[in-house]
């Protein structure tokens, strides 16, 4: 819902609009968590105050793709649309990184009862603050996208039934890729636990190493983009996942070192980044300016709820029934499907981006 509906704002009032009002809603909803009462001085208010704050979180994430995938591509000059595109995964990676490290010190430092008691509202309340930041820093930015005063404004539905082929496109480049993003961002340090008789703390380890290894490979993988082509790059990011996931998360099944562990989530993160280094570019390319946002932001959403989202449940779900093997089938078929997607996908690097 925040895809459509602030993918519309960022369309009808302009991209910086959408920003300001994106960070505003995160930085209010997570000093909404921050302060959420405890359920035993509120009763049953403390749960519907926290649904309501993760209701507003997750309309911000919805809409804050949209909008700054839109703004990224349209402030960069020609023949760099795919560098500025991967600073997208740049500063999420960054942002889980510092997500991490402040869990992690805070672990380090409280008793499990202080944890329990206030420790956990430190990173909301953090966040909070920090994002007054990003509101100053958006509140400052170039306006990419201006509409007319007088031209007409499109509707919440308008690129979904002006532009149903490239809704669906946009759906099917997607589904591969945020499945094993996901995967390997999120999963893969509880599936090396599940399956490789890891200990937490060392498969959390491997996997902030390989995120940080990840967060600087985009901006390689944005400039290959914009010498080389889009359908490359994409096409190495299908196929490979589509080769090479099953053998890789077998050798994590086989309880490896430490080390074989690192590098099997780096070489999934090499992979990886064929996608996500070009991702905000090749959607943006596909749509005119006045839809681009909402026409990204709705059917980006969903396929991320759908498939991204669910991606560790799916895993779980596979070991719990006795059959972890077939989880790396499940994501190499959805890079199958996406691979097929980007072999029809017109090369958009070299043309001049529509307005």
């Amino acid at each position: 819902m925040g895809g459509l509906v602030l993918g519309a704002v960022a369309d009808r009032r302009g991209r910086r609009t959408a920003l300001t009002l994106t960070i505003l809603l995160m930085g209010g909803s997570s000093l909404l968590v921050g302060l959420t009462p405890t359920y035993a001085s509120a009763g049953l208010l403390a749960p519907v105050v926290l649904v309501v704050a993760r209701l507003l979180q997750g309309l911000s994430v919805g809409g804050e793709f949209a909008a700054s995938t839109t703004f990224l591509v349209e402030s960069a000059g020609p023949g760099c649309r795919g560098l500025f595109s991967s600073f997208q995964y740049v500063s999420t990676t960054v942002g889980q990184l510092a997500a991490s490290g402040v869990a992690a010190v805070l672990v380090s430092n409280l008793s499990e009862g202080q944890m329990d008691g206030w420790g956990w509202r430190v990173p909301f309340v953090l966040g909070a603050l920090l994002s007054l930041v990003g509101f100053w820093i958006r509140r400052g930015a170039h306006e990419t996208h201006a509409p007319a005063e007088r031209a007409p404004r499109p509707g919440l539905f308008d690129a979904l039934r002006r532009y149903p082929r490239q809704s669906l496109l946009i759906c099917g480049i997607t589904a591969g890729g945020t499945l094993s993003y996901y995967t390997w961002t999120s999963y893969l340090p509880t599936y090396a636990e599940l399956n490789g008789g890891f200990e937490k703390a060392d498969a959390l380890l491997a996997g902030t190493i390989s995120l940080a290894f990840f967060a600087v490979l985009q901006p390689l993988g944005g400039l290959l983009s914009d010498r080389f082509g889009r359908k490359p790059l994409l096409l190495f990011f299908g196929l490979g996942f589509a080769l090479l996931v099953v053998p890789l998360l077998g050798i994590v099944d086989g309880g490896v070192s430490f080390g074989t562990l690192v590098l099997v989530s780096c070489a999934g993160m090499v992979l990886l980044t064929g996608f996500t280094s070009i991702s905000a570019a090749v959607n943006a390319e596909i749509f005119p300016a006045e839809v681009r946002a909402s026409g990204i932001g709705f059917p980006y959403s969903l396929t991320v709820a759908l498939f991204g989202g669910t991606a560790p449940y799916v895993g779980t779900l596979f070991t719990d029934i006795g059959s972890p093997g077939l989880f790396p089938w499940y994501v190499a078929a959805l890079c199958l499907v996406s691979s097929a997607v980007f072999l029809r996908l017109p090369e958009s690097a070299h043309k001049d981006l529509e307005r």
